[in-house]
């Protein structure tokens, strides 16, 4: 009960977000929620056996989200800048048999989480239609999440990472890509009726559906392999019946940078 209470209130507050919330809003949650998961990063890296300057991450992935409301453009030029910084705090601070490790955890960490969370605001405000393809993105990714759990419960077999994920099966993962396909399908359907716009022909949102939900499942095994380096089975407690934050955003780190580049390399090369 706890899981699906929880549940419902995410939901309903990403859907006022993504559909009512100003600009400024939307990069203040998106900045929150890239905190809180990346504190949970920084605690499984120590875990593995680092010691990153949490302190400067944390204020390096924040400047990230004043970036994108100020100058969007300056994103990865900034990311460069916060690297070579990274690189130098850890040379000062770490013993010098651990500087590339920290550093390089550290840095993973803005790439990881910070990085493709603050596409989200750029995405519903750069991109035309940027609220419809957002929502054909969450649709996706959870239709997917959902129908893998119940598909694989129900005839998984075959499992698919025994060292990352054992319950994790190939039925499972096949089920997924069905479930996110008819969902997308679905909201492309239904989206006239409602003021979403969809103007690509069918089969471009089936194959859009099916590439969201391939990287959905590769960022959940990600984040798994990340745990199990660290030894623990979620990432955080904060969210009661689903585990920490970047526990439920670990499939989205993966495809909303997915949904972004394929829109850039379609405005470069229409499909």
């Amino acid at each position: 009960m706890k899981r699906v209470l929880t549940g419902i209130v995410l939901i309903s507050l990403i859907l006022l977000l993504v559909l009512d919330a100003p600009y400024w809003l939307q990069i203040l949650a998106a900045c929150g929620i890239a905190e809180l998961a990346l504190h949970e990063y920084l605690v499984l890296a120590d875990a593995s056996g680092t010691q990153v300057p949490r302190w400067l991450v944390l204020l390096c992935a924040a400047i990230l989200f004043a970036v994108i409301y100020r100058i969007p453009g300056f994103l990865l030029p900034a990311l460069g800048i916060f690297g070579v910084l990274l690189l130098g705090v850890c040379a000062l601070r770490s013993p010098t048999e651990r500087v590339l490790a920290d550093t390089s955890f550290s840095f993973f960490g803005l790439i990881y989480v910070a990085y493709p969370l603050a596409l989200a605001p750029l995405l519903l405000t750069q991109q035309e239609n940027g609220k419809a393809l957002f929502l054909f993105l969450l649709v996706v990714v959870w239709a997917g999440d959902i129908t893998a759990l119940y598909v694989g419960r129900a005839w998984g077999q075959h499992q698919m990472s025994p060292m990352l994920s054992p319950k994790k099966t190939w039925e499972g993962a096949a089920g997924s890509v069905v479930g996110s396909l008819v969902a997308g399908l679905g909201v492309v359907a239904i989206g006239p009726r409602v003021l979403l716009i969809y103007s690509q022909p069918w089969w471009y949102w089936g194959v859009m559906a099916i590439l969201l939900n391939i990287a959905a499942q590769i960022g959940d095994l990600l984040e798994s392999a990340i745990k199990r380096g660290a030894g623990v089975k979620d990432s955080g407690t904060l969210l009661p019946g689903h585990g920490g934050v970047l526990d439920r955003i670990d499939a989205f780190l993966l495809a909303l940078p997915v949904l972004w580049y394929l829109l850039q390399l379609q405005q470069l090369y229409p499909w």
